[in-house]
């Protein structure tokens, strides 16, 4: 059954997933005000887990202390943060899941009002709310791409499944890889070669830092859709660069808070699938030329989608968002047969909550179950 390549088991490195479903990185905004993993954030990935996700990516976590992007944002910057990563770790193990460590600087997306701290980025320029961000010396480069293989050893001392390394959504080295941001003229500037110099860079100090036998992935745009940004030829070359230095998967996103048509998190309705899955062209393209598989993120709510697309080889994976806030166990949900669309509106509501610190929800779901509540009263 052409069904059964969804739900069939797959092995990246020496992780085994039970199907072909991805949890994508979402910032929950359920961390502490300082970055530590709560019970509330633990919840949120064991019901994932049950509800039937194969691999849960976390929320991008800062691997500097000027490196964070959001209020109550997951944090690894420190020793002090593995005893709680664990506990979270062995939680969704214990719930039959396998869970990765998404690591990420924000560079000049830095908020300096949570940080205090001077930004820092690939090139001079306005930083999240327009404030100054200074470029990054060479010194700089290499002692954040330490953080980032610190923070990778600290996810593998954890039990973390392998790690996740951000090059998306204009963060810091999806800032080096983009030539709207990146005006450097050293060996970090120019050509896609040097653009990517950063991103290998990390890639190969994390690898060596928690070994061969943990997954190692990358998220990274299909497009920036600015112009004079990362385009899809530059993605193809720098994600044959990446296949060149060994990493285990690739999830393909896009957008930026530059653009001035995509961020990463398209809000309005998606009525049709014509009009789902954002990337799957790019996916296609992508899939025609590099052999590191692929997750493929952005827009898919139907069932019948997601299993097309794998069946024809567009994408290996499936990564979920928005959908799996309003239904945690939307992934057992069609594993039982009910095929029907996901619930999720796309509105982007769930975000709300989550910037007024308490924590990523989906207040349409709210909504309805308070109805519901107030007609059982009556009734």
């Amino acid at each position: 059954m052409a069904s059964a390549r969804l739900f069939e088991r797959t092995t990246i490195n020496n992780m085994t997933l039970e199907n072909r479903f991805v949890r994508s990185a979402t910032w929950e905004g359920l961390a502490t005000d300082d970055g530590a993993v709560t019970d509330r954030l633990i919840d949120l990935s064991v019901q994932l887990a049950e509800g039937g996700v194969g691999l849960i990516i976390t929320g991008h976590g800062y691997v500097l202390p000027d490196g964070q992007a959001s209020l109550r944002q997951l944090a690894i910057y420190d020793d002090r943060f593995i005893t709680g990563l664990a506990a979270l770790v062995d939680a969704v193990h214990a719930a039959g899941g396998k869970i990765v460590m998404q690591i990420s600087h924000a560079g000049c997306r830095a908020d300096l009002g949570l940080t205090g701290l001077e930004a820092m980025g690939t090139s001079p320029m306005g930083g999240q709310a327009g404030t100054p961000c200074r470029a990054m010396t060479s010194e700089d480069i290499a002692y954040v791409t330490q953080a980032f293989a610190r923070a990778a050893s600290r996810a593998a001392h954890a039990g973390f499944d392998g790690v996740q390394v951000h090059v998306a959504h204009a963060y810091l080295l999806s800032q080096f890889l983009s030539p709207y941001h990146n005006k450097r003229k050293d060996a970090y500037g120019g050509s896609i070669e040097n653009r990517a110099r950063m991103t290998l860079e990390v890639v190969r100090a994390v690898r060596e830092a928690m070994g061969g036998h943990h997954a190692l992935l990358v998220k990274m745009n299909s497009e920036d859709f600015v112009d004079g940004g990362f385009s899809v030829q530059e993605m193809l070359e720098t994600a044959l660069l990446l296949e060149g230095a060994g990493v285990d998967a690739i999830e393909l996103s896009g957008g930026s808070p530059f653009s001035p048509t995509y961020f990463s998190v398209r809000p309005g309705p998606i009525r049709n699938q014509a009009s789902e899955a954002y990337y799957q062209w790019t996916a296609r393209m992508y899939k025609e030329k590099v052999r590191v598989p692929l997750m493929l993120v952005g827009g898919v709510r139907s069932y019948g989608l997601a299993e097309r697309l794998v069946k024809e080889g567009a994408t290996d994976y499936i990564s979920l968002s928005r959908p799996l806030i309003r239904e945690p166990g939307l992934i057992n949900r069609w594993r039982s047969g009910d095929r029907r669309k996901a619930a999720c509106v796309s509105d982007n509501g769930c975000f709300v909550p989550a910037r007024a610190g308490l924590g990523l929800s989906c207040v349409v779901e709210q909504r309805a179950k308070e109805k519901g509540r107030r007609l059982h009263v009556t009734n």
